[in-house]
């Protein structure tokens, strides 16, 4: 019985490393320090880190080396504002009439697949066409589809006429009345409602639009668009299921029901001013800036034609102004996650953000922060992700070179694990 013992011990310690592999890092951003570490060895079996060790520590038989010295090896990246049904362009006003459910949803897979190959390995989606990104999250959790692991709020919710309302702009006899399974709400009933009904769908959690939008056909871009008492059920219900908010918006108004109501996240935050900031310290409320949909949006409005004349205006205004609001948010002290609105702009193009973070005064290692721990933060999941640290699930990636010195790098991830397996190699 002893040498079985022994036989067994061997056969399982061999098992092991032929499921270990170590990735030798020239250079190790870990998402937990503010300085990066040099020439370490990360052990990985299976889809979880085993340890973070000093130094290229030597490969036994049947253990998988990945070198990659030349490389700055970072946590997986994580957008915390995408929209993987669709990317915007100057037939998107009127896709809407011609595309079915199912082009949503293979739009998505292709979106997701240049997402994850671009190192983003968890996102947000923040409103969808047709619960289409709650399928691809199944497709990819069950291996069908490539891409990133997706937490998602399906329909976003929207008063009557507001930003998420999906008839605006439509003649009459075709706009109806959506109701709370379309996403549309009025009063605190209607408002909890949504709520259930997304959870009912499958979402991971709740978006609202609590103010105007840029590219919906209407007239305001930053009015508020929910009632206090409305704002309020919601973040009731969403609790009670579970479910984090996340809440569009430019104005002012709108920003303050929502962040005394209890929201997690203010997107885009246009016009929030040094009360707002003050509030949003003081709920713990993040900030996701979107500053590429901003900039995106204002050159599209020097075109003539792109947008509705409606439309254009509001574009030409807001746009330009969320980099600067970005800046005085870093400089008063305010929670900031890392979120793009791709689908706006390019899916794939995400990492274009952290260039325009750094030029508005974020340091390059506080903006890879954001896309990493700060984002797990968000996402209430930095026990599982964020860092670099053992226990922790495998989302890795890696860029050749230093983006600290250089944080346009970013847009040339040369290496992605996610959940244990490689996408993307040095050698592809």
């Amino acid at each position: 019985m002893k040498y079985l013992f022994i036989l067994w011990l061997l056969v399982a310690s061999q098992l092991a490393l032929a499921g270990t592999t170590l990735i030798y890092a020239g250079k190790l951003i870990n998402g937990a320090d503010t300085a990066p570490l040099v020439e370490q060895t990360i052990v990985v079996r299976d889809n979880r880190i085993v340890s973070v060790q000093p130094g290229y520590t030597d490969s036994r038989d049947g253990e998988t080396v990945i070198d990659l010295r030349d490389y700055t090896v970072m946590p997986g990246l994580m957008d915390m504002h995408t929209h993987l049904t669709q990317q915007f362009a100057a037939n998107s006003y009127i896709e809407r009439f011609k595309l079915n459910e199912a082009d949503y949803a293979l739009n998505a897979v292709a979106y997701a697949r240049k997402t994850l190959l671009a190192g983003f390995t968890t996102v947000r989606d923040l409103g969808d066409f047709y619960n289409a990104t709650v399928a691809l999250r199944k497709a990819i959790d069950a291996g069908k589809v490539i891409g990133p692991r997706v937490y998602t709020a399906a329909k976003s919710i929207a008063t009557t006429g507001g930003h998420a309302d999906p008839t605006n702009g439509y003649r009459r006899d075709l706009m109806g009345r959506p109701q709370a399974a379309e996403g549309v709400v009025n009063g605190v009933a209607e408002a909890r409602e949504a709520v259930r009904q997304r959870y009912k769908d499958g979402a991971d959690l709740i978006k609202i639009t609590a103010t105007g939008g840029v590219l919906s056909v209407a007239k305001s871009g930053q009015n508020p668009q929910f009632m206090q008492d409305e704002v309020a059920a919601i973040v009731e219900t969403a609790r009670d299921y579970g479910m984090a908010v996340a809440v569009h918006a430019h104005g002012k108004e709108g920003m303050k029901r929502a962040i005394e109501a209890g929201v997690d996240s203010i997107e885009h935050g246009t016009y929030m001013d040094k009360e707002i900031m003050r509030l949003m310290r003081k709920h713990g409320t993040y900030y996701v800036p979107t500053i590429m949909a901003g900039n995106w949006v204002g050159e599209k409005a020097k075109i003539d034609g792109f947008f509705p004349e409606l439309v254009r205006p509001k574009a030409a205004a807001i746009g330009p102004l969320i980099q600067e609001t970005f800046a005085r948010a870093y400089r008063n002290n305010v929670k900031i996650a890392f979120g793009t609105d791709s689908g706006v702009s390019a899916h794939g193009d995400n990492a274009q953000e952290f260039a325009l973070m750094v030029a508005a005064g974020m340091p390059a290692m506080e903006a890879i922060r954001s896309a990493t721990l700060h984002a797990a933060r968000l996402l209430r999941v930095d026990d599982q992700l964020g860092t670099l640290a053992a226990g922790k699930l495998a989302d890795i990636v890696a860029v050749q070179g230093d983006p600290l010195a250089d944080i346009t790098l970013l847009q040339s991830i040369g290496f992605v694990m996610k959940d244990g397996v490689v996408y993307k190699g040095p050698d592809q």
